[in-house]
């Protein structure tokens, strides 16, 4: 069966006008990533399996006239232009007859591994879906926005191929598990990230995923931007020293940096590391919720 077909919703009336939508943009983390070979326009060769929190921002859609956006929250000012954001592009990007009103609260760091701008688009992308429904090319559209923006949309467990883009089904027996991130308030760009990989990592292919659900790919993968992120942020290597001391399931950082995020067993056990953290770091930013 055809993979985007598979994937859509069934048909929606073409002109629908909720009074108000709200969304979440759910956190997106790596529970791994496989950096492969080198293409030839420049980019790598990505594997790495998509995992989504229950919370992260939150997306409120009205009406109007024509397309605005306003951002709020705690990380609403380190957002650049409003107009070049991703929420503002994924608006543009879709054809409708009627324009969006949309306020993001913004309550994941930026630049931080955790997909947030990818997120808010995949959020618009959802709530122009059940307005109007989302037109045929709808994947193109989001790949043109960025390589994660495709698997946000729907933000169900997948594995990525490619720039991230080629998305496949996995098993998902995680589903529920509880999940604390932490990131040391510190922002880490991709870009910096994979150069360091290439120097200090030696950029050397350590091959694929491996095979199975998504709870043994999670155990036996493995993360390669992790160490040249530290060597960016050293915070990171905290951090995950902290988590590791919590009696968690599994630690490890995700994307690119510098959120890192501790995978528990029971949410009395998250929350209880959540707390210690809390009283240790209280600089520190942190989200508890689960995995989708």
């Amino acid at each position: 069966m055809d993979h985007a077909r598979r994937w859509r919703r069934p048909e929606l009336p073409e002109y629908v006008t909720p009074l108000a939508l709200t969304e979440t943009a759910y956190a997106k983390i790596n529970l791994a990533l496989h950096v492969r070979r080198r293409r030839e326009d420049g980019y790598h060769e990505l594997e790495t399996l998509f995992a989504f929190v229950d919370c992260g921002d939150v997306l409120t859609a009205q009406p109007a006239e024509q397309d605005r956006a306003e951002t709020i929250g705690e990380f609403a000012a380190n957002l650049d232009n409003p107009f070049d954001n991703l929420v503002w592009r994924a608006l543009t990007a879709l054809p409708r007859p009627q324009g969006l009103h949309i306020s993001l609260e913004k309550n994941l760091p930026v630049a931080a591994g955790l997909g947030g701008g990818s997120a808010d688009a995949g959020a618009v992308f959802r709530i122009v879906e059940a307005i109007h429904g989302l037109p045929d090319d709808w994947e193109e559209r989001a790949a043109r926005l960025g390589a994660d923006v495709p698997a946000c949309v729907r933000s169900e467990m997948a594995i990525g191929r490619g720039t991230g883009t080629e998305l496949e089904p996995v098993e998902n027996d995680m589903a529920g598990m509880a999940v604390l991130l932490v990131n040391p308030r510190q922002p880490v760009p991709t870009g910096p990230v994979f150069k360091a990989w290439a120097s200090v990592g030696d950029g050397a292919d350590r091959g694929p995923l491996p095979d199975g659900p998504a709870s043994q790919i999670t155990r036996e993968g493995r993360n390669d931007l992790q160490a040249p992120a530290v060597t960016i942020c050293p915070a990171i290597a905290d951090v995950l020293e902290s988590l590791n001391d919590t009696d968690p399931w599994h630690v490890a950082m995700s994307g690119s940096g510098a959120t890192c995020f501790a995978l528990y067993e029971s949410a009395a056990q998250r929350d209880k590391a959540a707390g210690i953290l809390s009283e240790l770091e209280p600089q520190w930013w942190q989200m508890v919720g689960s995995l989708r």
